[in-house]
């Protein structure tokens, strides 16, 4: 395919928008990794948010401008500040929103390259003069890796190399332990307004229990600070017959990303922590009944998502999920019970199985 962008030689510098969120960062570093290796002498300067950041930060050979955005306007002002006086050959406009595209205003560019209309939202295409083709129905991950097409980047096995610290592989080995399973739980969004995604306390804590129980794994929860998140990792604790090491609101995103290298599996609703652990190569179970999996889900683990998407469009818009809007969202607090305990543990099984790792005798001997 030839480049939207050809370029006759590498570009001395690039800047790249996109803010958040967590999981959209990690699929973007990829797309960085490759304009590395085939651009080895250009300088990248990524603008990002302070959140992400906190992940990120030490990535080799980047630059990063943080958004802080709880500072409101005093944040885009120091974003001006740091860019004051630069002319970048090339802006990968990256991340579809408002907030990105007021960002993108304050970034001098020749080349300003974005979404095609359709997926330009928040009309993203009035602020680049370059668009990618349009290009229908792609996981998110590969509609970034369009970018790197659009310049004529090659790009391979995708590759992360998100950097941690020795402090952070030590939090994470006290207390994982690593001689046996470990099932790393991240039962929940922890957004208020995105309750929908998250499954039940006691659909958990009886996947925990089965972990625990046939394969002797350790049960480790992990989330944000918010009340939410740890009213969950409480219940669940207390709905198990085995201890588990609640680590809610205990982790830096530097700590959780140790956590989930170190996790043999991964289960969690559409978060930030699947694509982490695609980011480590840890294989997630990914409990999937308001989004679509083929657009959010674990990109190197679809083959392990729980997907009750097509049956919740059904119960919601008595549609075909061909006939939505791609991506279009499932808001019914109930469709995540569409997802049963033995549909989780089935692909438990697979999980473990490719990890390896074989349930306990006893459970084999009583197996049928």
């Amino acid at each position: 395919m030839s480049a939207l962008i050809p370029l006759t030689e590498p570009p001395q510098a690039v800047c790249i928008i996109r803010l958040s969120a967590i999981g959209d960062t990690c699929h973007t570093v990829p797309v960085v990794r490759a304009l590395q290796d085939a651009w080895p002498q250009t300088a990248i300067t990524w603008i990002v948010g302070k959140v992400e950041h906190s992940l990120l930060e030490g990535l080799e050979g980047v630059e990063f401008i943080i958004l802080d955005k709880t500072k409101g306007w005093a944040g885009y002002r120091e974003v001006r500040r740091a860019l004051r006086g630069r002319r970048f050959p090339l802006l990968l406009h990256m991340h579809a929103s408002l907030r990105a595209n007021i960002v993108s205003t304050l970034v001098s560019a020749k080349v300003r390259l974005g979404f095609d209309r359709a997926r330009a939202r928040d009309h993203q295409w009035l602020f680049t003069n370059k668009r990618l083709p349009p290009t229908p129905q792609q996981h998110v991950m590969n509609g970034l890796f369009e970018f790197a097409d659009a310049l004529g980047v090659p790009h391979g096995k995708p590759h992360w190399d998100i950097p941690l610290g020795d402090a952070d592989r030590e939090f994470a080995a006290e207390h994982v332990d690593g001689l046996r399973p470990t099932l790393m739980i991240s039962p929940c969004t922890g957004q208020r307004f995105r309750n929908y995604r998250n499954w039940s306390v006691e659909r958990y804590a009886n996947v925990a229990d089965y972990a625990a129980a046939h394969y002797g794994a350790q049960i480790v929860l992990t989330g944000g600070p918010t009340e939410l998140e740890r009213e969950y990792g409480e219940r669940i604790s207390a709905n198990v017959f085995e201890p588990t090491t609640n680590l809610i609101g205990r982790t830096t995103l530097k700590q959780l990303l140790a956590i989930i290298e170190r996790a043999t599996v991964v289960l969690c609703p559409d978060s930030g922590p699947a694509h982490m652990a695609t980011a480590v190569g840890t294989p997630v179970v990914g409990l999937y009944a308001t989004s679509n999996r083929y657009r959010t889900g674990p990109w190197a683990s679809q083959h392990l998502v729980v997907d009750r998407y097509p049956q919740a469009v059904a119960a919601e818009f008595h549609k075909r999920v061909e006939d939505l809007r791609w991506g279009e969202r499932v808001r019914d607090p109930g469709a995540m019970d569409l997802i049963e305990v033995a549909d989780v543990t089935r692909k438990l099984d697979v999980a473990f199985s490719q990890q390896n790792i074989a349930p306990r005798v006893e459970d084999l001997l009583a197996r049928p």
